[in-house]
């Protein structure tokens, strides 16, 4: 608990401190403007964190220009192109931004491609009513938003393949988080019988992988025939979550090696048990280490196509799997293709931007000095 309240004030905190960051940039732009009119700074120093800043713009721009790309020709409508004949489109058809004077909030561009991805938004809802002959359950539901007022006709599966990526996602968390942060602070905080061997063959198994990537492949189909477990996503979510396991135990016992021994020490003296001094001190002392390893897990659930290709049907298709079934034999409508990436890419982003800071406090394999 005490460890859940840590992550939940330090997320607050980081929260504040974006939204303090226009006004902090605007009283430093003014005490910078003050100093150089009273003389005490030059012209240099005043303008250098501007070009800064504007190199730093335009090298996030350069980077960011596949995904605005992408986004034009999700834009474009119809069936959409990723190139146009008329060469690269800054703006989007039809795109007016005065439109939004009239109440049109998408400024005249077309939406039709992510309509089709997001399709039917319904909610099951449950009513009971109480009569002279007993209860009487009714279930019906409740349509929030639908494709065809918009002009959009047979709808994508994407919430269909959502719902399936989340159900191999979690459990591949679940699993993986189960195993790997145990046997992270074992290999971390405790001696036994061949430590280092077990902990040489987790580096061992993190490397091979890729030689052998084809015939794991096969003998894994072969596995699952033989066992039943095809279309299984369960089994699917365990063989996610087995991969994962070697190099993010590795990595989040590297990082809980730099937690000073002189905690439980203290801890120890004041005659705390093994679990309160793991609970207590090792894990929230470890929690960006345990940020960076919970995403690269969940990553493992949710973004893995070949395996999932390979076993599951098509009712349990993931959404990398469900992106590749709309690539056509002859055509492939890119429109509706981007704004399917886009929107499937879209979670991944806002998980990373929100704990990029914890990402790389966990890479780093920076701990605190005693």
């Amino acid at each position: 608990m005490n460890m859940l309240k840590a992550i939940v004030a330090q997320i607050r905190d980081d929260t504040l401190e974006v939204l303090r960051a226009p006004a902090r940039l605007y009283r430093g732009s003014r005490y910078q403007l003050r100093q150089y009119r009273k003389g005490k700074i030059g012209l240099g120093t005043l303008v250098a964190p501007l070009f800064a800043t504007a190199g730093a713009l335009a090298m996030v721009s350069l980077l960011l220009l596949p995904m605005y790309w992408i986004l034009i020709t999700a834009l474009s409508g119809g069936e959409g192109s990723l190139v146009s004949a008329g060469g690269f489109q800054l703006l989007p058809d039809g795109f007016n931004p005065f439109l939004i004077f009239q109440g049109d909030w998408w400024m005249g561009m077309d939406l039709s491609a992510f309509v089709w991805v997001i399709g039917d938004v319904v909610i099951p809802s449950l009513r009971i009513s109480l009569g002279p002959l007993g209860m009487d359950i009714v279930t019906s539901e409740l349509v929030l938003f639908e494709a065809a007022n918009y002009g959009v006709e047979n709808p994508s599966n994407f919430t269909l393949y959502a719902w399936n990526s989340f159900t191999v996602a979690v459990p591949t968390v679940l699993l993986g988080m189960a195993v790997v942060v145990p046997a992270a602070y074992a290999f971390s905080r405790r001696e036994f019988i061949m430590q280092k061997k077990i902990l040489y063959g987790y580096i061992l198994f993190t490397q091979v992988g890729g030689g052998l990537g084809i015939a794991v492949l096969i003998a894994l189909y072969a596995l699952f025939v033989e066992f039943g477990l095809t279309n299984d996503k369960l089994a699917l979510a365990a063989y996610y979550a087995a991969l994962a396991v070697p190099f993010n135990t590795w990595l989040l016992k590297t990082f809980m090696d730099s937690i000073p021994a002189s905690y439980e020490e203290a801890a120890i003296i004041d005659g705390a048990p093994p679990w309160r001094i793991a609970y207590e001190i090792i894990l929230p002392l470890s929690k960006a280490g345990m940020a960076a390893i919970f995403i690269f897990v969940f990553l493992a659930g949710w973004t893995e196509f070949i395996v999932a290709q390979t076993v599951l049907q098509p009712e349990n298709y993931t959404l990398p799997v469900g992106l590749f079934a709309i690539v056509g034999e002859y055509s492939t409508p890119w429109a509706r293709f981007s704004a399917f990436a886009l929107t499937f890419a879209a979670p991944i982003m806002f998980i990373y931007l929100f704990a990029q800071r914890y990402i790389e406090q966990g890479l780093s394999f920076g701990g605190m000095e005693g």
